[in-house]
């Protein structure tokens, strides 16, 4: 036989024997593990003592790892339950300091009513600023229309009456009466009562030019109407 075969013949033989210490060896210890004056256990028996040993193991890490998840939400739910917490208590603090400061107002409205009331003009002029009509004075003025109850309709009366008196130009003066402004208000100073801008701001003008055609004749259309017929309103 070469040489070559017997060397491969040999380290087949070693492995086997490796094989049957490895064997032997986990049947040793298997019988080890019985209690005294039980019968004697086979290879096959001890290998499926083994694999039990294995499943059970298994078993063990699953449940350990099911036992992790149920606690890392259980973490995760208290984490949770706490912000709500906090937010509930942060606007239950806010909606005190709102009544807190509401409280204080109306004490101070009471005991000083005059501070009251300029308080109440100042919130007053600053919902106007706020809600103020832009654009071209035509624009404002037909924006303006329905604080004074009239329909778009009645622009088509005021602009030309403005027109007539004025040109819609907020700075136009007559020479002779010294009237002023877009409405031509006589005097200028008229329109104070509407805005301490009257001199400039054409909503202010504006303004004050609708509640003195309100007051006078009704609507644009009975301001025309007026105009047309004496040429003045």
């Amino acid at each position: 036989m070469p040489s070559f075969m017997t060397g491969k013949r040999s380290r087949l033989i070693t492995i086997a024997a490796a094989g049957t210490v490895t064997v032997a060896t986990a049947v040793s210890a298997t019988a080890a593990a019985l209690p005294s004056g039980s019968a004697a256990v086979s290879p096959v028996m001890a290998e499926s003592q083994v694999l039990v040993n294995q499943h059970q193991v298994a078993a063990r890490a699953a449940q350990g790892a099911t036992m992790g998840e149920e606690l890392r939400m259980i973490v995760i739910t208290r984490a949770r339950y706490a912000l709500a917490e906090r937010q509930r208590v942060r606007e239950a603090a806010l909606a005190r300091a709102a009544a807190a400061r509401k409280a204080a107002a109306a004490k101070t409205a009471a005991r000083h009513p005059a501070a009251a009331k300029a308080a109440a003009r100042q919130q007053a002029v600053q919902q106007q600023a706020a809600s103020a009509p832009s654009g071209s004075p035509q624009q404002i003025a037909e924006q303006l229309l329905g604080q004074f109850g009239w329909s778009s309709g009645q622009f088509s009366c005021l602009q030309p009456l403005w027109a007539h008196e004025s040109g819609w130009n907020p700075y136009a003066q007559n020479p002779s009466s010294g009237a002023y402004g877009i409405p031509q208000a006589l005097p200028g100073s008229r329109m104070a009562n509407a805005g301490a801008d009257w001199q400039s701001n054409p909503a202010t003008q504006i303004r004050w030019g609708l509640s003195y055609i309100q007051g006078s004749y009704g609507s644009p259309c009975g301001a025309w109407a007026h105009e047309q017929a004496a040429g003045w309103y």
